[in-house]
């Protein structure tokens, strides 16, 4: 089961790895990215940061689905992990049973938030993102205050 769908740019490091993984109680990261599922070292980097007990799958955009499919993950806690706000969309297109939608680390132009900030087409993507999953929040750690992404785009 996708418990967390994140978009954040780092993929897995100190956040996702220390604080997401345990407030979730995660048994798997699935990263869907095509830069670093073509790129080994860092496949190699981002699965060191990784947990003990944690499984870690790293796949392209397109190929995820070959994981997410299959039966077997539905009986698992998953985070998948997108480098951007259309990517997220392209995977919301296809699960309709994502538990939360959370924006981490993103962007480069329009801040959104002290994490967010971006390109006009990722602001494009993340208003066809809040139509998808409405509950789409910003929140860095879950320590940190929530705030919906719908709410922050209103000022866009």
């Amino acid at each position: 089961m996708i418990v967390c769908l994140r978009v954040d740019e780092r993929l897995i490091h100190g956040q996702v790895a220390m604080t997401w993984t345990k407030e979730l109680k995660l048994n798997g990261l699935v990263v869907a990215s095509d830069e670093a599922a073509s790129n080994e070292i860092q496949k190699m980097t981002l699965k060191m940061a990784v947990p003990e007990g944690i499984k870690c799958i790293i796949k392209s955009v397109e190929d995820v689905t070959t994981i997410l499919d299959d039966p077997r993950s539905e009986s698992m806690r998953l985070m998948v992990l997108v480098p951007t706000v259309k990517d997220a969309v392209t995977l919301c297109k296809r699960y309709k049973n994502i538990e939360m939608v959370n924006i981490g680390n993103a962007g480069e132009k329009k801040i959104l938030s002290k994490e967010v900030m971006l390109t006009a087409d990722e602001l494009e993507a993340l208003k066809e993102l809040t139509e998808l999953y409405p509950d789409t929040f910003f929140q860095g750690t879950p320590a940190m205050e929530k705030k919906m992404a719908s709410a922050l785009l209103k000022g866009c």
